[in-house]
């Protein structure tokens, strides 16, 4: 018998566990049953090949059309090519010196192909593909194992998310293996709340998942198997919320003639309507002792920073700290020239021209001179400091603050949770300080912690008067290469005008690892592409370089003279993305523009047109027309709404990408639950976790439950889903 703890190898053999490993990254009885299949073909039923994409690797049921056998020109041996067809599109499989297969796979033979789907000569085709000829063509010589027949003769065959190494057959044949011998397993679940949402018990969802006889019991174990999954995380969240619900934190009411009303008094622009109702909402959380936990989300430009800025200048009326926490020192230097052109006098405490009620911005960064950063660790330390800004180098250990009041992060999908906790445990005399997170387009990770989130939520959607709108266009090269030559044209008459420009690149030079040396187009590097400019279509230009690998200094001295006017083409990586305001920018053009999400183009087109002046994003791509990136591309150009574009990133995306597998390494605990489907379970999971964990907040009551949350959410991927 196995349990869901034991390892793979006593069940399934070496051989298949190290297979499983190797390519899936399963190494328990667990992992294997939580790896459900990804569709499931019904005898009889072929698999629509209209929809296939380029690498795509997928197994598809068809019957072949036809099977030739020809001789290479150029060396030795044979070439076999089969069309397979789902009696209405047809995709070619090609294989080398198979000449068996004539026997093996004649015309109308059904069977699962499996493979890395190519192109050439504009057709799309299997190289090499593995396949099982279906039950019913025991003719051909050794068309399927003896269990696999059994597999195959199922009404419902389950094809799994796999590999070229690992077919989806193989790893039915695994989950056959565990089923059999799986112990009776307990149900985490309540037995009374199973009957409340009329859930099948956790055996039968697992067996009904894998080895269905009909589309009911998928559709039976999948409601049961989301449930469980939205439950976990919703545990995990209401226990954090009664433990936010029991601490301190200080009380940081309005004051009427303090630094805030003074700020608010001298700003030279009305505040939107949605920057006011966000700023009450914050300065009622700030005024109680519960600790505030908010997320602020908002359109790119729509004044997030005016916000905290007021929020923070409340803590510091109330006699406290504020910290802004930021992913890049090019952000935080940015933030903290910001926070003290805003402030004016307001923000020079002690200096003679300071006003008579001020405060003191500091920034602290690991890349500044030893001198900078001993008089900054001592301002903090002294309280001398109001308003603190850093990057990591806030969360280090000799960092000490007086009394922190507030912890703002921005961008905070930079951040894991760990990382901002080690700021909220600064608070002085054991109180935890309020925090405020930020971000500038809902990107889905920050979709996923909306929908789920123990953070309250406030949002700007309303931009500031006078923005300029940013119109978008896609460059299309591959068929209109002229298009770029326009692109360094319009560049040139807007600099002409007195504006400037970026030029955005996805790498930074020739030896970065992120390019791959096989691909058929590869990316345009900043350094290369920056000579090219300067020695051709802006030559004429004063173009300068940004890029991560440089120093900070040197980083920052780019910005600052970029912000003066002194630059007019700025040539840069993503380092430029979040936070960095240069209204005179009106023009961006951005290479390569498929390597970049749908947020992150929206992120980086937000940095033009910031001032009265309209902007211009233009995404140079070489994708051919038709592909998938290339209808992302136009769904960006086509609208300006990052709320818009969220919904798009998150439907276009695994759901494993959302919650951290690729930021992380680590597997993703959503694998059928959908953040855009399953809003209903999510809601129904919400409401049961309240219940309870009010009652029973370390869950010791309901043992189950606390397993599955241990199971399903390990301490690494808890923190990883609030990397949001």
């Amino acid at each position: 018998m196995a349990a869901l703890a034991d390892g793979l190898e006593g069940v399934v053999g070496a051989k298949a566990a190290k297979a499983l490993s190797t390519a899936l990254d399963l190494q328990t009885v667990g992992d294997l049953l939580r790896h459900y299949p990804r569709r499931y073909v019904e005898r009889g039923k072929m698999t629509v090949l209209g929809g296939l994409e380029v690498d795509e690797h997928v197994t598809v049921l068809a019957r072949v059309a036809t099977i030739t056998s020809r001789r290479m020109q150029n060396r030795p041996g044979t070439i076999q090519e089969l069309v397979i067809t789902d009696g209405r599109g047809e995709l070619r499989c090609t294989f080398f010196s198979r000449p068996y297969l004539l026997q093996q796979l004649p015309a109308g033979t059904e069977a699962l192909f499996a493979g890395q789907v190519s192109q050439y000569r504009r057709t799309l085709q299997l190289t090499h593909p593995d396949f099982r000829v279906l039950p019913g063509h025991d003719d051909a010589p050794d068309a399927a194992t003896a269990a696999e027949i059994a597999d195959f003769a199922r009404p419902l065959i389950s094809i799994y998310p796999a590999t070229a190494k690992l077919p989806s057959w193989d790893v039915s044949a695994c989950v056959r293996q565990v089923l059999a011998v799986l112990d009776p397993q307990d149900d985490p679940l309540p037995a009374a709340l199973r009957a409340e949402l009329g859930l099948v018990g956790l055996e039968a969802a697992l067996r009904g998942v894998h080895r269905p006889d009909r589309l009911e019991d998928v559709e039976a174990a999948s409601e049961r198997l989301r449930f469980d999954e939205a439950m976990a995380l919703q545990l995990v969240l209401a226990q954090r919320r009664h433990a936010d619900s029991v601490r301190v934190a200080p009380a940081c009411p309005p004051v009427a003639d303090g630094v805030a009303a003074a700020f608010e008094h001298a700003l030279p622009f009305p505040l939107t309507d949605g920057q006011l109702t966000v700023g009450a909402e914050l300065s009622a959380d700030l005024s109680r002792t519960r600790p505030m936990s908010r997320l602020l989300q908002g359109e790119v430009g729509s004044g997030k920073t005016v916000v905290a800025l007021r929020a923070m200048l409340a803590v510091v009326d109330a006699g406290r700290q504020a910290a802004m926490l930021a992913p890049t020192e090019v952000l935080a230097a940015q933030h903290a020239r910001s926070l003290r052109a805003m402030l004016g006098p307001l923000g020079r405490a002690g200096e003679l021209d300071g006003a008579e009620r001020a405060t003191r911005v500091t920034l602290l960064t690991g890349s500044m001179p030893t001198a900078a950063k001993r008089q900054a660790l001592l301002d903090i330390v002294t309280g001398d400091a109001g308003i603190v800004i850093g990057t990591h180098a806030l969360i280090q250990d000799r960092v000490s603050f007086l009394d922190l009041g507030l912890v703002v992060v921005d961008e905070q999908h930079r951040f894991g949770v760990e990382q901002r906790d080690r700021l909220r445990d600064r608070g002085r005399d054991g109180a935890t300080p309020h925090l405020l997170v930020m971000t500038a387009t809902p990107i889905p990770r920050t979709v996923a912690m909306t929908v789920f989130g123990d953070l309250e939520v406030s949002t700007l959607r309303e931009l500031p008067r006078g923005r300029a709108p940013i119109a978008s266009s896609v460059v299309p090269v591959a068929e209109k290469p002229a298009w770029l030559d326009r692109a360094w044209a319009r560049i040139t008459e807007e600099v002409a005008a007195g504006r400037q420009a970026y030029v955005v690149c996805s790498r930074i030079g020739a030896d970065d690892p992120q390019e791959e040396a096989e691909n058929e187009s590869p990316t345009r590097p900043v350094l290369e592409l920056a000579e090219e400019l300067a020695a051709g279509p802006l030559a004429h230009l004063r173009l300068e370089v940004l890029h991560g690998r440089m120093p900070g200094e040197e980083k920052d001295a780019v910005m600052q003279a970029f912000a003066a006017g002194e630059i007019d083409v700025l040539v840069a990586t993503t380092v430029i993305e979040v936070g960095v305001d240069v209204p005179n920018a009106t023009t961006m053009v951005v290479m390569d523009a498929e390597r970049f999400g749908v947020s992150q183009l929206h992120q980086l087109r937000g940095r033009v047109g910031r001032g009265g002046h309209a902007g211009l994003c233009l995404l140079h791509t070489t994708s051919p027309a038709g592909a998938a990136s290339r209808e992302r591309l136009a769904a960006v150009a086509a609208t300006s709404d990052g709320f818009s574009l969220a919904q798009l990133d998150l439907a276009q995306r695994r759901e494993g990408d959302v919650l951290g597998v690729a930021q992380s390494g680590t597997r993703s605990t959503l694998r059928m639950l959908s953040l855009l489907r399953d809003g209903d379970v999510i809601a129904s999971a919400r409401v049961q976790a309240a219940l309870v964990v009010d009652a029973d907040p370390t869950l010791a009551l309901h043992p189950g439950l606390a397993g599955m949350v241990t199971s399903a959410l390990d301490g690494d991927r808890v923190d990883y889903l609030e990397k949001a």
